[in-house]
């Protein structure tokens, strides 16, 4: 439709939004690759394939106002904002308000150090990749007056790597042998083997230890932290003050906040409506001052509004529909699209182009693969492209050994082919876009049953445990790294990662190992080909396409051209927001 680890986020516009989202959801939702620098360097550049694109810019380089509301929007209602449990995107954009990272990333997708970030400098990496230290700032304290220190960074990665809390980021995580303390603000990380993308994985909020020291690991998950403002110690620019579920959160700027840059804007509100389109109108009587998400059948109709600034560019995100594997979520144990060749069918029965010309207008470009298009793991047509070709699809299911039955819909051992496909409401282009892929699986025989539920319901009781026939969801790439191993591996099934499938592949397994353990790119980039081959030949997925949502940005909004909203970029609607200011 995201967890921490690659960050895959399920991006709930998306699909989701890819994990994050977050659950919206992470194809690697982190994806970059740190090549054992000191600084991780961005090699997963995006290429501008949208020729619509452009940025209509009403930022105002005018001097700053302080205080003032800004209101942004949702067809979604967060989950938790917990660090250690978000992988989905309305969590992960509340996250950025409340939260101070110890790393961030800039317009390219580098690792850097900001006035808002936790760390002091970049982190020291040792010769052989294996240390990696970190010094956090004096000044930075959690909203409680408590300073963040090496204790609470020490606790947030071993609290995301013990597989009792059922942390989705642990496989970002679990390759960490021992952190040292070294003084109060200062710790190193030793690794038990070389991980490539680690520089990444400390693009991460912390949690207060403190707080939370004492809650047993299994009992995390349902701790009031994340989901109760009052009870919810953060450390960024803004506090959480309220939240009315289902119709909205908000948040003041903290007056305790340690940062040497301020936050201008006085009052944030995020609030959830029924749907896009719904949210377009907001944004049209400016009752929001941004959708991050604007449906193209609704995109003419904001250009035509005067003031209203226009972002739509491919960003970092894919959707796919994703099939289950675990026979405990079928009727009679029997699942379908178990063998390959009838998966392979139904990728050639969908209509992947038509899907990109009719529901998205020309503004994404199909994808076979979740390694973006134009990165340099990019790979190209080592990846099986499917065309749309409902003869083949037909010829796979007659070889599958699947027969047509009195009402056309194919049978085998006495079972239909039929399955449910669940997505989430208020998202009209997954609402099309299944429609489209229903009408041309039954062409070959096939019943595709929609089924659309509320998103943080269907975060928290479908995706997240693994309970679903197939979903249309996305990832959201909050990191540069290609290493899609929380997602793809069977060593990260539900609770335990992002691999909501139940998708299990020893080959991929150990090819994304082979991936991560060299800094070599030309070496890693062979690893990513074949496993974009294998992944594209026995399809857990089928890739639709890399996808951007156009942004719209009211007329009270203002920034300098430097702090302009980054599409590129995961959550890059936010880029800078902490020095934005409203009239």
């Amino acid at each position: 439709m995201a967890k921490k680890r690659k960050r895959y986020w399920l991006s709930l516009f998306m699909v989701l939004s890819l994990f994050g989202a977050l659950l919206a959801g992470c194809g690697g939702s982190k994806t970059e690759s740190g090549e054992g620098n000191n600084k991780p360097q961005n090699t997963n550049q995006q290429t501008d394939n949208n020729k619509q694109g452009e940025v209509e810019n009403t930022g105002d380089t005018g001097t700053p106002k302080d205080g003032g509301t800004f209101t942004f929007s949702s067809p979604s209602d967060i989950v938790s904002i917990n660090p250690i449990f978000i992988n989905d995107t309305p969590s992960a954009d509340t996250e950025l308000l409340i939260f101070a990272k110890v790393y961030d990333l800039d317009r390219a997708g580098n690792l850097v150090v900001e006035p808002w970030s936790l760390a002091e400098s970049l982190p020291e990496i040792s010769e052989d990749g294996k240390t990696y230290t970190v010094k956090l700032k004096e000044a930075a304290t959690w909203n409680d007056g408590k300073p963040v220190s090496a204790d609470d960074l020490i606790f947030t990665i071993n609290t995301i790597s013990n597989p009792e809390v059922g942390a989705p980021g642990i496989s970002q995580y679990d390759k960490v042998d021992k952190i040292e303390k070294v003084d109060e603000k200062t710790v190193k990380i030793h690794m038990k083997e070389v991980y490539a993308p680690f520089g990444y994985a400390l693009n991460f909020s912390l949690v207060p230890a403190h707080v939370l020291k004492d809650v047993p690991p299994t009992e995390l998950k349902k701790s009031k932290y994340g989901v109760d403002p009052a009870q919810t110690v953060t450390n960024g620019p803004w506090k959480w003050t309220e939240w009315k579920q289902k119709q909205y959160l908000t948040f003041e700027a903290d007056p305790s906040y340690w940062g040497e840059v301020k936050p201008h804007i006085g009052k944030v509100i995020y609030k959830i409506y029924a749907d896009q389109n719904t949210e377009v109108q907001a944004l049209l009587k400016g009752d929001v001052d941004t959708v991050t998400s604007i449906p193209l059948t609704q995109l003419d109709a904001v250009k035509k509004q005067k003031g209203i600034t226009i972002s739509n560019k491919p960003g970092a995100s894919y959707e796919f529909i994703g099939f289950n594997f675990d026979k405990n979520n079928f009727k009679d144990k029997f699942i379908p699209f178990e063998s390959q060749k009838a998966r392979q069918a139904i990728a050639h029965a969908l209509n992947r182009q038509g899907m990109v010309d009719n529901v998205l207008k020309g503004t994404a470009i199909l994808m076979n693969a979740p390694f973006l298009p134009g990165s340099w793991a990019d790979p190209g047509d080592k990846a099986v492209n499917y065309a749309y070709d409902i003869e083949a699809a037909k010829k796979l299911l007659a070889e599958d050994g699947w027969v047509a039955g009195k009402d056309g819909i194919l049978e085998k051992d006495g079972h239909r082919f039929s399955f449910e496909l669940q997505y989430n409401t208020g998202n009209s282009r997954r609402e099309q876009v299944t429609a489209i892929a229903q009408q041309s699986l039954k062409e070959v025989g096939i019943e595709l049953i929609p089924k659309a539920i509320d998103f943080s319901a269907w975060a928290e009781q479908n995706l997240t445990p693994g309970k679903f026939e197939a979903i249309l969801l996305g990832w959201s790439l909050t990191n540069p790294d290609p290493d899609q191993e929380s997602i793809f591996s069977s060593n990260y099934f539900p609770e335990a990662g992002q691999n909501m499938g139940w998708y299990k592949n020893e080959k991929l397994d150990q090819l994304w190992v082979d991936g991560y353990s060299t800094v070599d790119q030309n070496k890693r980039k062979e690893v990513y080909a074949e496993a974009a081959q294998e992944l594209s030949t026995d399809l857990p997925y089928v890739f639709l396409y890399q996808y951007g949502t156009p942004q719209g940005l009211g007329p009270r909004v203002k920034y300098a051209e430097e702090d302009a909203p980054e599409p590129t970029r995961a959550h890059g609607y936010f880029f800078h927001i902490i020095k934005w200011w409203v009239e």
